[in-house]
């Protein structure tokens, strides 16, 4: 197993699964190849802005990623044609709220499994991780609470609405292109009929900072062995991926993403067949570019 002895090396893997798994689920970009083939890069930069790498940790960051992106394109997208191609037949037809739970399941697994995938080297990572390193992500973690708070906790609720509208009807708009007037009244209504608590979102955010940081923190004072690490990584990447279902809060994220996906099956229902062939042609889109990916094993 490959060894790392920087102190970047826990939190750097850590962000690249992130920034993968988000990259590469939500299919956010209109041009899928463009963004797979500078997916390190853009990691990177992503990183460095977090670490501010010095030229000897770039050299070796730059091929991890690398190594990373090589297993994903080998093993993973041929998954995600799958889940484009099964999202296009219930387009064609009438998708239903256990259909899209059932993508949104598959989306969350694919996610754990990157993180899964690199427990081995998490593990001997989190081994290596100095003080100053934790002190440093901390501040960085506490930076982006202020701007979650001010993006998403500013205004009464009525502001608050309206910025989590405008941010779904962005992924709206990626898949159906424009709404009209009258269809976007219908889409403001879906969303509003979700439970608003921004406050809940800001304190799950702030948890998981919290255990990350306490894992990392345990790790380096008590100097654990490798099987101790690997236990605690894997406790939390599921407490993280579970977090969904903690009890104390489990009704508020079953009522959320039940009203999400009414939401997406508001904006399915209203959809003109022009828009639906809009959805259907993005996704045909992203369907070639994972194939063509999946088959250039670079």
């Amino acid at each position: 197993m490959k060894k790392f002895n920087t102190h970047e090396s826990f939190i750097r893997r850590f962000h690249v699964l992130c920034v993968i798994a988000v990259m590469l689920t939500l299919t956010a970009c209109s041009t899928i190849r463009f963004t797979y083939n500078h997916g390190d890069t853009l990691a990177y930069w992503w990183l460095n802005a977090y670490l501010d790498l010095d030229s000897d940790q770039s050299s070796w960051v730059k091929k991890d990623i690398d190594q990373l992106f090589h297993w994903h394109r080998q093993t993973q997208l041929n998954d995600y044609i799958h889940l484009l191609s099964n999202g296009q037949r219930q387009l064609a037809g009438n998708p239903t709220q256990a259909d899209l739970m059932g993508d949104y399941r598959d989306i969350k697994a694919r996610s754990e499994l990157l993180a899964i995938k690199a427990l081995p080297e998490l593990t001997d990572l989190a081994r290596s991780v100095r003080p100053e390193q934790i002190a440093q992500m901390e501040k960085k973690f506490n930076a982006n609470n202020d701007t979650y708070r001010h993006k998403f906790l500013s205004g009464d609720a009525e502001k608050q609405q309206k910025v989590r509208y405008k941010k779904a009807m962005e992924q709206l708009e990626l898949w159906f292109g424009s709404f009209s007037h009258d269809q976007e009244a219908v889409l403001r209504k879906a969303s509003d009929a979700r439970p608003l608590n921004n406050a809940i979102w800001l304190d799950e955010r702030m948890l998981r900072q919290k255990k990350i940081l306490a894992v990392l923190r345990k790790v380096q004072q008590e100097k654990l062995g490798k099987d101790a690490t690997m236990a605690l990584l894997r406790d939390l990447i599921k407490d993280i991926f579970g977090r969904f279902d903690a009890p104390e809060r489990k009704s508020f994220f079953d009522a959320y993403i039940d009203g999400t996906i009414q939401m997406i099956l508001t904006a399915t229902r209203i959809a003109t067949p022009e828009q639906k062939a809009h959805a259907q042609k993005r996704m045909q889109g992203w369907i070639d570019d994972f194939k063509i990916l999946a088959a250039d094993q670079k």
